[in-house]
């Protein structure tokens, strides 16, 4: 009997994959660290653009494709006046799923955040910059510039592209 339990352990931990995910303390990743990292992330943003624009086709409204490898519910909206750093905006927005399955029970929001001095998601960030007030759009998102690999720790698992509601308030 621990014969077999010793075999089942030892084929257990040699099917195990040994992959390095962070640098070690102090260190540094090589090179090949850094290429396999750079060849997974593009892969895996082409393979979840891919799936988004298959989405995108089955939907009754429009999206369109943004500078910042993200898409928009309103045409032309990147193309917009950006609004300046120092400039104050309140906001909101519902985070969802592709399955459009809400995440949050709660918007996220917040009141008079002035730019060039609050962090935000890239794409909510870079979307808050061409908003009108009062307008609310909907942006598709790959996870890159969401919550990319980590996640947010919370309800969102890593490598999650979203749609996101963003509303000016």
């Amino acid at each position: 009997m621990k014969k077999i339990l010793f075999i089942s352990v030892l084929g257990l931990l040699s099917c195990s994959k040994n992959a390095q995910t962070h640098p070690p303390v102090g260190g540094v990743l090589s090179q090949k660290d850094l290429d396999v990292s750079k060849n997974r992330m593009k892969n895996l943003n082409a393979q979840e653009r891919m799936q988004i624009q298959e989405w995108i086709n089955s939907q009754p409204v429009k999206f369109y494709p943004t500078q910042l490898n993200y898409w928009v519910s309103t045409q032309g909206f990147d193309q917009r006046q950006r609004r300046q750093d120092n400039s104050l905006i309140s906001y909101s927005y519902d985070l969802y799923d592709f399955d459009q399955t809400k995440i949050y029970d709660q918007p996220i929001q917040r009141r008079d955040a002035k730019f060039g001095h609050f962090e935000e998601l890239k794409a909510v960030e870079d979307a808050l910059r061409f908003i009108h007030d009062g307008e609310e759009v909907t942006l598709l998102v790959p996870s890159s510039l969401a919550y990319g690999t980590y996640g947010d720790e919370k309800k969102i698992d890593n490598d999650i592209p979203l749609i996101i509601k963003l509303k000016a308030l």
